[in-house]
């Protein structure tokens, strides 16, 4: 039987055009968030499947993509549950164990600590335009700082790059998990069903009120509280809504300086922007991971029609491993989007120095091949790029690929 060429359902080949596109964003990413103080870090791919499964991962729970248990551990004859099978998975996302790694590693850490943190993760979903079951995230996080400096580090940071790469007019929502509460407290939802009436507001954007009207009436909530939702929403269509407003309708229903914070957040950032943006509140801004507690935003592009990046601030999730309470706050942008986005306005990486193709004639022996390959070298050390092949028979097609690649200057060696 043959073997199967193409890849897994929902991963991917990279070829060479995309690959320089994505080292070219890798670099401007460590190079622009270094300027904000970041350092990059690493963890490992494969998380203890507790840590994966412990409520705090939303929908994304389901999608993990679990590890058998090796060797010895392996008893599938004497299995009686999943648990008997399984120990760990592939990690959904970088946060889950970012907060395992700093709870593992917080004595030799700065206080606080920003972390870079680059790398593939994976989800079992269906995959679409933008979406891979094995992709790319982008983290930047902060532990330690409890005040909305954190949140304005990270708004104003993930703003700048997408800013340097060219992007312009995009969106910053922004909202805050203790409002959602208050307003479904405000509306009388009950309380064990919080998460359910915030899943249904989190579709506001694709169903309109109606469908979260429908929604809401379809799973049984009681009429007055689905009405006083409605009023909440009717009139704050995206950037029109103002979160002072929203505070003073939800009165004793949300905690005093919650409003005020987050409003301090927009007004800041919008003095502060160092790209063409817009940043606002949206009251129906959820964010799935079950894990936010305070302030969430995420990055809206209109060409891609979704986010492209989004995160929030998670205090409690360091305490799920040391018992002790640390302020978090993290922003991922979507790397994979980011790069679809690139390729599809025909992205040209900035001139990275020279690139230079050396064709050697096939007829040529060890000898001259070696003293070319000398040549080169003295070139590579002087920091030109330098691409060294055999000269193909139709020499002519060969120098238009080799263009395609960015070599414009092409040297030629032929045997005496």
């Amino acid at each position: 039987m043959a073997l199967k060429k193409k890849p897994v359902t929902g991963m991917k080949d990279i070829l060479p055009k995309e690959m320089a596109v994505r080292d070219y964003v890798i670099g401007l990413i460590k190079k622009t968030y270094a300027t904000y103080g970041f350092s990059s870090i690493e963890t490992p791919c494969v998380e203890h499947i507790e840590n994966l499964s412990s409520k705090q991962g939303g929908e994304n729970e389901k999608l993990i993509f679990k590890i058998l248990k090796r060797g010895e551990k392996l008893k599938l004859d004497q299995a009686e549950c999943e648990a008997d099978l399984v120990d760990s998975g592939l990690r959904y996302d970088l946060t889950v164990p970012l907060s395992r790694y700093y709870s593992n590693n917080a004595n030799e850490l700065g206080a606080p600590f920003k972390a870079l943190q680059m790398g593939n993760v994976w989800r079992a979903e269906r995959p679409q335009r933008g979406r891979f079951r094995q992709f790319m995230q982008c983290d930047i996080d902060i532990f330690g700082e409890p005040t909305s400096l954190a949140e304005l580090e990270l708004i104003q940071a993930t703003s700048t790059l997408v800013g340097k790469l060219g992007f312009k007019n995009f969106t910053i929502r922004v909202n805050d998990r203790r409002i959602l509460k208050a307003i479904a407290t405000y509306c009388g939802f009950p309380e064990d069903k919080f998460d359910l009436v915030f899943i249904i507001l989190d579709k506001m954007d694709k169903i309109g009120l109606d469908g979260i009207k429908a929604e809401l009436a379809e799973e049984g909530f009681a009429e007055n509280s689905i009405e006083k939702c409605s009023d909440i929403f009717a009139n704050m269509a995206d950037g029109n809504a103002d979160v002072i407003k929203m505070g003073e309708m939800l009165g004793d229903c949300v905690e005093d300086g919650i409003c005020e914070n987050l409003a301090g957040i927009i007004e800041t950032i919008d003095m502060l922007k160092n790209a063409e943006f817009k940043i606002v509140f949206d009251p129906t801004l959820v964010r799935g991971m079950g894990y936010y507690t305070g302030p969430i935003f995420e990055i809206y592009m209109d060409e891609f029609g979704a986010a492209v990046g989004g995160g929030g601030r998670y205090d409690e999730m360091v305490k799920r491993f040391t018992g002790n309470e640390v302020p978090a706050c993290g922003f991922s942008i979507g790397f994979e989007r980011i790069v679809l986005l690139l390729l599809e306005r025909d992205f040209e990486i900035p001139e990275q120095g020279e690139k230079k193709a050396y064709l050697i004639d096939k007829r040529a022996d060890q000898k001259f091949i070696s003293e070319v390959l000398a040549k080169a070298n003295e070139e590579r050390k002087a920091g030109v790029n330098v691409s060294v092949n055999i000269m193909k028979k139709n020499k002519k097609f060969q120098k238009e690929q080799l263009a395609k690649d960015g070599y414009t200057d092409v040297v030629e060696f032929f045997c005496d």
